[in-house]
């Protein structure tokens, strides 16, 4: 989408949004407003290519909400509006909210130590160490604990190994973030399910329940129920005048950087629109935004398979996806990225003549044998890197050209990342042999 018509279309999402309060279904039932696509300058063929690359790549549902309205809602193959899906590492975003609740009545503080509740020796690490890992430290992927073992889901005491010190390490480690769901359990005495039905389900309208996954806890619901958690958090904690989450000190920060380490993660929630990002299983720190094609103030709840729920608060803005995906990636954003394109160009053209000055950048071809071509229409490119998928740099150079061809022909089978640092802009490709 060229610039003007994407200042055009932010535009109107502002205004829309100060002259609408943000409309809650009822509780029970299906009732749900809707609004109409082409009120909001939706164009059918284009609501289209959207479900046909959402087809394409195995998904099960689809929702956007404005103002709390469904504005387009799709189901693929046998999955209806009324079927259950995991919301796999999305429903890392439930643990984090229902945290905050336990702490805002008061059963514990993020800062004690997770030792309170889970007992001593619940890692295999020295009770000096294990003493020093916070609740906190769950929620922001800090624990220090090695996320290197051969199963980084296991929460046996066996699987949880020192690493570093708390707090000066960030990486995607699922052994502690699972176990938070005994903090809860253990603080409030209560399943759970049980606390999370109280004090969630009910005052918003939710169904579905958590599930054990091997050693995962795994949220499963109906599309619907996503978009009515999302609805919540859009809303700030607040369901229809009630403030579920009343701690607006926690909320802020769980919606925030939580950590310097990687900017783009609050508590469990990932972060748009920050200078740098860090993705699991590597140590590199990447520049730009996480997902380039996204409004700047989004947050969302990523989980493998390509579960998205995204908030814009900026546009009164929801949407989520569930499904499936080819990669084994356990947060596929470069999917999210890739459906944010489609719904940037759902607009109709504006009519305003169309300027050459857009910074739209291009990567082909992809996947690549020898030579890939860098374009970035009208502007000089700047300064490229790239990166391997362990985070080692392979290339770095400066270009004042709008294009620029890069020699990968040295470069193994697999997965690549090329960062623009100038233009906020992170792309992966992938190198192939013919």
């Amino acid at each position: 989408m060229n610039k003007i018509a994407s200042v055009v279309f932010l535009i109107l999402f502002a205004f829309g949004s100060l002259a609408q309060t943000i409309y809650f279904p009822p509780l029970t039932g299906n009732t749900w407003d809707t609004i109409a696509p082409q009120s909001l300058g939706y164009c059918q063929p284009k609501i289209d290519s959207l479900y046909n690359f959402l087809e394409q790549n195995n998904s099960k549902a689809f929702i956007l909400l404005k103002d709390g309205k469904i504005v387009l809602e799709k189901y693929f193959g046998t999955h209806t509006s009324t079927t259950p899906w995991q919301w796999a590492s999305a429903g890392k975003t439930i643990t984090s909210f229902m945290t905050g609740i336990a702490q805002q009545e008061g059963y514990l503080s993020i800062m004690d130590t997770t030792s309170t509740y889970l007992g001593p020796g619940w890692t295999n690490c020295t009770p000096q160490q294990e003493e020093k890992i916070t609740i906190w430290n769950q929620l922001t992927m800090t624990s220090g604990l090695d996320d290197g073992v051969p199963d980084h889901f296991c929460t046996l005491d066996t699987c949880l190994n020192y690493l570093a010190h708390p707090g000066t390490r960030w990486a995607y480690h699922n052994g502690p973030y699972t176990l938070l769901d005994g903090v809860i359990e253990n603080a409030t005495g209560q399943t759970l399910n049980t606390y999370t039905t109280q004090k969630l389900k009910t005052p918003t309208g939710m169904t579905g329940a958590f599930f054990s996954v091997g050693y995962n806890n795994v949220f499963f619901s109906t599309a619907r129920s996503m978009a009515r958690f999302g609805t919540l958090i859009l809303n700030k904690g607040n369901w229809n005048g009630n403030q579920i989450m009343t701690d607006t000190a926690y909320f802020n920060d769980m919606v925030n950087t939580s950590q310097s380490l990687n900017k783009s993660y609050g508590y469990l929630w990932w972060l748009n629109g920050k200078q740098s990002f860090m993705v699991p299983t590597l140590q590199t720190v990447f520049p730009g935004y996480l997902c380039p094609n996204a409004p700047a103030d989004m947050i969302s709840a990523i989980g493998s398979g390509g579960q998205f729920l995204n908030v814009v608060p900026s546009q009164n803005l929801v949407w989520l996806r569930m499904g499936d995906d080819p990669t084994t990636s356990n947060v596929p954003f470069q999917l999210n990225d890739a459906i944010w394109e489609y719904v940037n160009e759902l607009t109709c053209s504006s009519g305003i003549e169309e300027e050459e000055w857009n910074e739209e950048i291009q990567l082909y071809p992809n996947p690549v044998n020898e030579q890939l071509t860098l374009t970035s229409k009208g502007v000089s490119i700047g300064k490229i890197e790239v990166y391997d998928r362990l985070g080692a740099k392979l290339l770095e150079s400066n270009s004042d050209q709008d294009s620029v061809n890069i020699d990968v022909s040295s470069f193994k089978e697999g997965i690549y990342f090329l960062s623009l640092a100038e233009k906020g802009r992170t792309m992966m490709f992938v190198r192939i042999n013919h």
